[in-house]
């Protein structure tokens, strides 16, 4: 059998296809970015039909990159933007509205509501998950609402709901198969996790029909097989999962106390806990790690909103930059003795504060700050903000070690000056591998083990390897006053939405 993995990687900005041979080693690609849709303040969408083209442009280049064609692909393996949330016609597979991204901040008011009501403990022991629009419930619960005649049709059964890793499978399979795995469907706000099951109590608060909800598989499972008339061939589907997820398994993260942390638009962090359903007191996420052969693994997470967005506003927004790869050697031209913290609340603030109206701000600001303090403000945040994480998942879980590792990937993690300034401000040994493209391989390490061509997980984490180990090099009274500074900086941006003074944090 060939051991030909595609690999596609569906993510907020860009779609990819990756193409990896039986060695795991990257033959073909293909990327293509599409438009992103600001309707009103907060709110950000993508044209759901512009997505799939650009999945199927990006599948055919991968294919001709590699000289290769679908006959040669033994399986596909998909990742995806998580949250992001699509409701389909059951029978033309249309769209009903544009589809609602992960960073979309409409259903504020609905999740504030449901605080009210004292809902919050309820949602968060079934889903392990906070209320926050972030998660797709809320989503699905404002198409039905706001879509003129969505929630009869989604009552008589005519309309079906999906994170994009279903949408595309519902496409890839002609309309056979309506699936998602373990890790996109415990980000839904409507999935027990304990369980591992849609959770009927949750789905009648949001007035959602079951029936329009995909079926859950592992990660590593049978997702059906696409239709011949797209590539030529019939190729089957046999791995799923979210791209954070994905980004741990391609990191072979397969150990409890493992950590990895991916630095794209936002950033985010798991700790993979193994068979421990650990409740976080300290506002982080319970998560599924992955589900393989019906055995679920769990992880801590933390989630920020803006990190390599931060480097696009620089670049695009208050354009003192040209290219993002400028940004760590312009940082490395700031001022030491300047103190300018941005706290990128762009879109509010995630874990560890969870506060929908939040707003980016500044501080530090003298009449000597200028563009290499902006970059290095902006870098540094990056780096502060993985701190709370860690710091949370340390008072969390005692059974994470002190002396954590932690691995990285993303688009990020190619600056030096950010891995260095990231491994002095946790004051933590990090660690950047030779293998850059993690998340796809982790969907393709899914769907080339079940498809019994690659090998099994403590095989394929031997092949793991290090391409630099950046070490602390800050002492500590310097690193002490910069962490008191950005909390500071922290406390002074919180809304008073937050769900708790200020000066708890």
């Amino acid at each position: 059998m060939t051991g030909y993995i595609l690999a596609i990687d569906q993510g907020t900005t860009s779609s990819r296809a990756i193409l990896f041979d039986d060695k795991m080693m990257v033959v073909g690609s293909g990327q293509k970015e599409f438009t992103q849709y600001y309707p009103a303040s907060g709110w950000v969408e993508h044209d759901p039909e512009e997505i799939w083209s650009s999945v199927v442009e990006t599948v055919e280049a991968a294919l001709k990159t590699a000289g290769r064609n679908a006959a040669d692909v033994a399986a596909i393996g998909i990742t995806n933007q998580r949250e992001t949330l699509v409701i389909w016609d059951k029978e033309t597979g249309k769209p009903i509205h544009n589809a609602i991204v992960w960073q979309d901040r409409r259903t504020a008011p609905l999740c504030q509501k449901l605080k009210k009501l004292g809902l919050e403990k309820k949602f968060t022991k079934k889903t392990g998950l906070l209320l926050d629009p972030y998660f797709s419930g809320t989503k699905i619960a404002w198409m039905l609402d706001k879509v003129k005649g969505a929630r009869k049709r989604a009552e008589r059964g005519e309309l079906l709901a999906g994170t994009i890793d279903s949408f595309l499978i519902w496409r890839l399979t002609g309309g056979k198969v309506h699936a998602t795995d373990a890790t996109n469907a415990s980000r839904t706000l409507v999935y027990n996790i304990e369980q591992n099951a849609w959770d009927d109590e949750l789905l009648a608060i949001f007035g959602i029909p079951a029936r329009m909800l995909p079926q859950v598989k592992d990660c590593a499972d049978d997702f059906g097989i696409t239709d011949k008339s797209l590539f030529g061939a019939e190729i089957r589907i046999l791995g799923v999962a979210g791209d954070q997820h994905a980004a741990a398994i391609g990191q072979a993260c397969f150990e409890p106390g493992m950590m990895k942390s991916t630095y794209g638009t936002g950033c985010f962090a798991l700790l993979n806990t193994g068979s421990d359903l650990v409740r976080s007191k300290n506002r982080l996420l319970t998560t599924i790690a992955y589900r393989l052969n019906g055995k679920t693994t769990y992880a801590l997470e933390g989630s920020i909103f803006i990190a390599g967005a931060a480097v696009q506003w620089l670049r695009d927004g208050i354009k003192v930059i040209g290219k993002a790869e400028h940004s760590g050697k312009l940082a490395a031209e700031a001022d030491p003795t300047q103190n300018v913290y941005l706290v990128p609340a762009f879109v509010g603030l995630g874990a560890p504060h969870w506060d929908a109206e939040a707003r980016g701000a500044i501080f530090g600001l003298t009449r000597n700050s200028g563009p290499a303090e902006f970059a290095r403000a902006a870098l540094e945040s990056v780096a502060f903000q993985t701190r709370d994480l860690l710091d949370a998942m340390r008072k969390d879980w005692k059974a994470a070690s002190a002396k954590t590792v932690l691995r990285v990937d993303g688009g990020m993690v190619a600056s030096d000056w950010t891995m260095q300034r990231l491994a002095d401000i946790l004051d933590a040994p990090v660690d950047r591998p030779t293998i850059l493209e993690t998340t796809a391989l982790g969907a393709a390490w899914l769907a080339g083990s079940k498809a019994g061509v690659w090998p099994k997980a403590r095989e394929f984490a031997r092949s793991w390897a290090l391409e630099r180990r950046f070490k602390p090099d800050m002492d500590a009274s310097t690193r002490a006053a910069k962490l008191a500074g950005w909390r500071h900086a922290v406390r002074r941006t919180l809304s008073t939405q937050a769900g708790m003074p200020p000066d708890s944090h």
